[in-house]
């Protein structure tokens, strides 16, 4: 049942009776593989929060375009200090939240407090890190004090982690989203779907859409079957890439195809009795065959990776050669750690198809050199428990779909757990550094250290494989962050 579409409909036909034209589609039905855990992205890490509320709910300061580029959201400008610790912004006036009240200076103020406190629970604490105060000058003004240089601040302010939410309603926002987008929450029908309307006090430009649908569709076989009936409009991250060619071959339809910020990685527990000595770790980067799993797995749909960083990105260098197929290396590796006779390591996958699908393959590789593992089909939020933040595991897959997240690499406590001071140290120089050349200088050496390091098995960039009806026009075909974003999307009647 399509409950908005059904109304729409109905309006439509008797507005034809009445001798009068169709009334333009005004809903569309999203269709997404994951049920977010909560709707509060300031409070989980799971890219579904950002699928749904990015840019349709919640909004930042700043913001990203499909094309990877930040531009001005909340702040229409801001102003730099010389020496490049104190940003002010300034904000649009007459903003409000879908509760009615206004978004003002101390909202920021206490976004910025509540995600850098001692006791945050956001997923992304470290974008905050570099703060010293947030003051609110006045309503419409607000003055960021760093403790260093910080060319990157605007950026950072621009993720899903760095909204802007207000105290009356936070305390809900897992359930009962309150921001200040162009679309509003309606309701949460667990296991199902969120829908949301648009918002007709939305201090920008109105969209085109009057509702908006996402749908929880987890089967690969039951996406094909929706987006074909009907039932789903679009599909941006389409689950099943082996029926693509179907729908190519489908005058309704029509594919989007980019990329996206997802590094989809063979994560290692680095701090694993047998997987904290790097030879083990370089053994199974060695036993792993990247071509094999994104045809395997994904059906042709991915770019290879040696290491942390898109192969879009300027500053991204091949090193894909250094772990390079070669299932004897891994064997001789093996031997020399003193696991010549073989190992048994965990492998625990979260729903993806990107990993269950990625992680037979890789289990019958990794078989092959004599490891064998055990295979753990998590549900997404037994995987953030176990995984992310129980760091109880040996191995598991997941793509990271942050943009530029290298630095997560100089984060001991994270998940996979690498700690080395001289990766921490090309970081702490990178936060500082503003001298595009010298910053370019510092990304390429990070690259190269957690390659050289083994940190994890780098698999492919996850491509974006999307479908849609033919009509819809406006939806992002690259994903520079995990969102979909609505604001621009319409019918083409």
């Amino acid at each position: 049942m399509r409950p908005f579409k059904k109304l729409i409909l109905s309006a439509a036909v008797l507005a034809l009776a009445a001798g009068g034209a169709l009334a333009a589609e005004t809903a569309i039905t999203i269709g997404m593989q994951l049920e977010p855990p909560n709707l509060d992205p300031t409070g989980g890490a799971a890219a579904a929060i950002d699928e749904v509320v990015y840019a349709n709910v919640f909004e930042g300061l700043t913001r990203y375009r499909e094309d990877g580029s930040v531009v001005p959201a909340l702040a229409e400008s801001w102003d730099i200090s010389g020496d490049g610790t104190v940003y002010t912004f300034h904000l649009h006036s007459g903003v409000k939240f879908h509760d009615g009240t206004a978004m003002t200076a101390e909202d920021v103020k206490f976004s910025f407090d509540r995600a850098r406190a001692e006791e945050s629970t956001n997923a992304q604490k470290t974008l905050f890190a570099g703060i010293v105060d947030v003051a609110a000058v006045d309503d419409l003004t607000v003055q960021v004090t760093l403790a260093a240089p910080d060319g990157g601040f605007p950026t950072k302010m621009a993720w899903g982690d760095a909204v802007i939410v207000a105290p009356e309603s936070i305390g809900d926002a897992a359930t009962h989203p309150v921001g200040t987008g162009p679309f509003k929450f309606v309701r949460w029908v667990q296991g199902d779907r969120v829908e949301l309307e648009r918002n007709p006090d939305y201090w920008g430009p109105a969209p085109a859409l009057e509702q908006a649908t996402f749908k929880f569709i987890s089967d690969p076989s039951a996406a094909f079957a929706a987006v074909m009936a009907g039932d789903i409009d679009a599909y941006p991250n389409f689950p099943a890439p082996e029926t693509l060619s179907q729908f190519k071959a489908d005058p309704r339809f029509k594919l989007i195809i980019g990329s996206t910020e997802g590094e989809t990685i063979l994560a290692m527990n680095n701090k694993s009795p047998v997987l904290s000595d790097m030879r083990v770790r370089e053994a199974i980067a060695h036993a792993i065959n990247r071509q094999e799993i994104i045809d395997g797995a994904m059906f042709g749909y991915g770019t290879p990776i040696g290491t942390h960083f898109a192969p879009h990105n300027p500053e991204y260098i091949d090193l894909t050669a250094q772990s390079e197929y070669d299932p004897e290396k891994s064997r001789a590796l093996l031997a020399e750690a003193g696991h010549g006779g073989g190992l048994k390591l965990s492998l625990k996958l979260p729903p993806p198809v990107y990993a269950r699908r990625g992680g037979e393959i890789i289990a019958a590789e990794l078989k092959a050199v004599g490891i064998e593992t055990e295979i753990s089909n998590l549900e997404w939020a037994q995987w953030l428990e176990e995984v992310f933040r129980g760091k109880d595991f040996d191995l598991t897959i997941v793509s990271h779909t942050e943009p530029m997240d290298i630095n997560i690499y100089a984060r001991p406590e994270y998940y996979f757990q690498y700690d080395d001071p001289e990766f921490q140290e090309l970081m702490a120089e990178l936060d500082v550094e503003d001298d595009p050349a010298a910053r370019s200088a510092l990304l390429k050496a990070a690259q190269k250290k957690i390659a050289d390091d083994y940190v994890n098995g780098y698999l492919f960039q996850l491509a974006r494989t999307g479908v849609a009806n033919a009509k819809i026009e406006g939806l992002w075909a690259n994903a520079p962050t995990q969102a979909n974003d609505l604001t621009g999307v319409h019918w083409d009647e």
